[in-house]
């Protein structure tokens, strides 16, 4: 609406000045007119009085105090010229006069001759302002041509460009207070118009899956807003619909990763303790002097796993997460060793730095993250690759403990680097991609870290950074 009244007084004022250039051309065209008529009708009358004979030399005579006189009659210069253009009388002070006057361009006296009413207008622009110079036959009784009647004309448009102006300021004013009052009813028709809709959208933004949505109680004087308001309502029952839906499937979902964590954490004691009673069914010899200290290292094994497996059976069947932290002061060497113990693999290697670093750890989540790493350092080495390293070093630097696990097994490809930490995600065969996930919740647990650095076709290193806790 506001640029339909901007474009319209625009398009008025173009077409105004326009008329008012016109009705000046007009004017002027008018007024030369009448005053060359006029002029003619005095000359006729002088010429009709006279005493001397009427011949285009005694133009010059005739006209020699008269002009002046016509002149001030009449308000404009009055200049005749002979048939050939030479002049014989101005109306200009004889002073002004140059000696040798310029004679009228031959165009001009041909274009004079030639036109059915003997007469011929000069228009010319000179610094901006616009010359009119009329040139008509002077006749005597007998209409024979005696001479040229030139009047120059200056036109004046400072009357029609005030009233230009004058016209301009007062329809600039006209459309000013109608823009306000445009601006005033759009601000009021939008508010009565948009009630509605803000309504609407502020129950939009408000509007949650997780949340009782409420419905819009709103009577519209829009018929399309109606049907937005009716539109809106029935998503809110689709959405209700929805979220007792995707409720049951998140708590169906929940159960199923529940399951599938228990499963694993389960699963991961399982085969320390297998390999356990393998080795001890391997290497058991009566006989042996050690026999009674072997039994005892491997009974704490399969104590410590059975522990392991009984408190993962209690977090679930209390519906937590997974076994809570049970800090205890512990050798983290110790326990490193004993749990890399387990496995039979001749190509594992084991070095620490220093034969004692004291912590206040969980023992069973730090065998936890030992053997899950060792296990899957294991499974990333072919079985048909010639030559086989694991390498397990724990280090202390400063206040931390440094735990790697490096191998020299098939690596991890680039793709594969981002997502290795997700859960459900794994590049094995078998099992359920829960393992590395979870031991990273656990190392987190403990303000801890765990990187890797990989080379696909060279092997992986993981390192497991702990802090050392003593209070």
């Amino acid at each position: 609406m506001i640029v339909l009244i901007v474009m319209a007084s625009i398009l008025l004022a173009s077409i105004s000045i326009i008329q008012f250039k016109n009705e000046a051309k007009e004017y002027h065209q008018e007024r030369l007119e009448r005053k060359e008529d006029a002029i003619k009708e005095h000359i006729n009358y002088v010429l009709s009085t006279t005493t001397y004979p009427l011949t285009t030399k005694n133009l010059g005579l005739i006209f020699k105090d008269k002009i002046h006189e016509l002149a001030q009659i009449h308000n404009i210069e009055i200049n005749i010229y002979s048939l050939d253009g030479k002049l014989l009388k101005s109306s200009k002070e004889s002073f002004s006069v140059d000696k040798v006057s310029p004679p009228i361009p031959k165009y001009i006296l041909k274009l004079v001759r030639s036109s059915i009413e003997k007469r011929y207008v000069d228009i010319k622009t000179i610094n901006g302002i616009k010359n009119r110079s009329s040139y008509s036959q002077i006749k005597d009784d007998k209409f024979k041509p005696l001479g040229i009647l030139n009047l120059p004309y200056v036109e004046d448009d400072g009357f029609y460009e005030n009233e230009l102006n004058s016209f301009l300021i007062r329809l600039g004013q006209v459309y000013s207070f109608m823009l306000i009052v445009a601006f005033a009813l759009a601000y009021f028709l939008s508010t009565y118009i948009t009630k509605s809709l803000k309504t609407i959208s502020d129950k939009l933004s408000e509007t949650s899956l997780n949340q009782k949505n409420e419905k819009i109680v709103l009577e519209a004087s829009s018929k399309e807003i109606n049907l937005l308001i009716k539109a809106y309502n029935g998503m809110v029952d689709e959405l209700e619909k929805s979220a007792i839906k995707l409720a049951q499937s998140e708590r169906e979902e929940a159960w199923r990763e529940m399951a599938k964590q228990v499963a694993h954490e389960i699963k991961n004691p399982l085969t320390p303790m297998r390999l356990t009673v393998q080795s001890f069914q391997r290497k058991f010899d009566p006989n042996d002097a050690d026999v009674k200290q072997k039994m005892k290292d491997y009974s704490e094994t399969l104590i410590q796993q059975i522990d392991t497996m009984s408190a993962v059976a209690s977090a679930f069947s209390n519906f937590a997460s997974m076994p809570a932290q049970q800090n205890e002061t512990l050798n983290v060497v110790e326990v490193v060793e004993l749990a890399m113990d387990i496995f039979n693999e001749e190509y594992i290697d084991f070095q620490s730095d220093s034969p004692e670093i004291i912590s206040k750890i969980d023992r069973t989540q730090l065998i936890r993250i030992i053997t899950n790493l060792a296990k899957n350092a294991i499974q990333s080495i072919p079985e048909n690759q010639e030559k086989k390293s694991i390498l397990v070093t724990i280090k202390k630097v400063s206040d931390t403990v440094l735990i790697t696990v490096a191998d020299n097994g098939i690596g991890i490809q680039p793709k594969d680097i981002s997502r290795i930490f997700e859960p459900k995600f794994t590049t094995k065969s078998s099992g359920m991609g829960l393992g590395l996930g979870i031991i990273k919740n656990i190392i987190e647990n403990y303000k801890g870290t765990i990187t890797f650095d990989t080379e696909f076709g060279k092997g992986t290193t993981f390192t497991v950074s702990l802090p050392i806790i003593n209070s």
